[in-house]
């Protein structure tokens, strides 16, 4: 099942676990239920919030993450299990073994997928696809000449126009970015924690201050779908993070994109990467299960609200690039 990106926005509110809901009080009056079953991710976004233990420990031992929000709508931290998996032990293992030329070659994959995703994003607005696309045979083995870095600024500006800048503190474009963002990362990590994998034991982020590290590694590919939402509200006027456009926001990962056997809704499509991450660990695979790069694809994306198939393509890899590198 597919579940659902819950927030609670609403400042002063009680949350606290009866019968097996999420109940929402405010001054004593129920504002709300939501079965915890259903809950993806619980996304707090107000102040003056009050929780009940028994409300924490029911969602993370669901795999539920609860994401606590600080300014401009960026995640100040993030409660999870610390127990998720089966072989979880195995898995840490895996990870924590593997070679310095894997991570190099896995974060080439992520950095090449991203700029496809940017590519195709441009290309669903009519925008021009090869200034991206000519990067993407250049990212070397962990990015070492940041591709990624050129491709950011020929996007942002061919994606909503010359005069912006991406800024963490902005407001308006920049701070639906972030709202989306903060979807997708709790998105990630829950499957990632699901999956046995530490969010802390990175593939290329180094902030000694991030407990996510590897989240936000794994994050890198999805992001474009955030960017191309946040471009359909702005090319409608909205350019506010209020209740539609968080409800926006919080719809795009049941939303089926495109592979090349069909569609899938991207929260599994993350759950098949993190998987395929695992896997690349243990040595049980080669490449990462990654989307399918193209205009066409985030176009349908865009427009898609149902009708998901199970289908996900498992090679992330363009078969007219040069191959995918151990070093340099």
């Amino acid at each position: 099942m597919i579940g659902r990106v819950v927030e609670i926005a609403g400042d002063s509110r009680y949350l606290h676990k009866e019968r097996g809901f999420l109940v929402v009080s405010h001054r004593g009056a129920e504002q709300g239920r939501v079965p915890l079953d259903d809950i993806a991710a619980l996304i707090c976004n107000a102040h003056g919030l009050v929780y009940s233990n028994n409300l924490l420990v029911a969602l993370v031992e669901r795999g539920c993450p609860i994401v606590l929000c600080g300014k401009n709508h960026m995640p100040a931290g993030i409660i999870c299990a610390v127990d998720s998996h089966h072989r979880q032990g195995a898995r840490l293992d895996a990870q924590a073994a593997a070679s310095l030329p894997t991570k190099k070659r896995l974060w080439q994959e992520l950095i090449r997928k991203k700029l496809g995703m940017q590519a195709a994003t441009l290309g669903a607005y009519g925008l021009p696809e090869p200034p991206l696309r000519a990067l993407i045979p250049k990212v070397t083995s962990g990015d070492a000449r940041n591709m990624e870095g050129v491709g950011a600024r020929r996007y942002w500006r061919l994606l909503f126009g010359h005069h912006f800048r991406r800024e963490q503190d902005g407001e308006g474009i920049n701070a639906m970015l972030n709202y989306g963002y903060t979807v997708l990362r709790a998105t990630v990590a829950r499957h990632l924690l699901a999956t046995g994998l530490h969010p802390g034991m990175p593939l290329h982020h180094a902030n000694d201050a991030n407990a996510l590290r590897l989240v936000d590694d794994v994050m890198e590919p999805f992001r474009p779908l955030v960017d191309a939402q946040v471009r359909q509200l702005a090319d409608l006027g909205r350019y506010d993070v209020d209740t539609p456009n968080k409800r926006e926001l919080s719809l795009m990962m049941a939303r089926g994109i495109q592979t090349e056997e069909g569609l899938s809704p991207v929260s599994v499509a993350i759950e098949r990467l993190c998987v395929s991450l695992a896997q690349v660990f243990e040595k049980q695979r080669k490449h990462l299960a990654l989307p399918y790069d193209r205009a066409e694809s985030v176009s349908a994306w865009l427009g898609n609200r149902a009708s998901f198939g199970n289908s996900w393509s498992d090679n992330g890899a363009d078969e007219t690039l040069p191959p995918i590198t151990e070093e340099e």
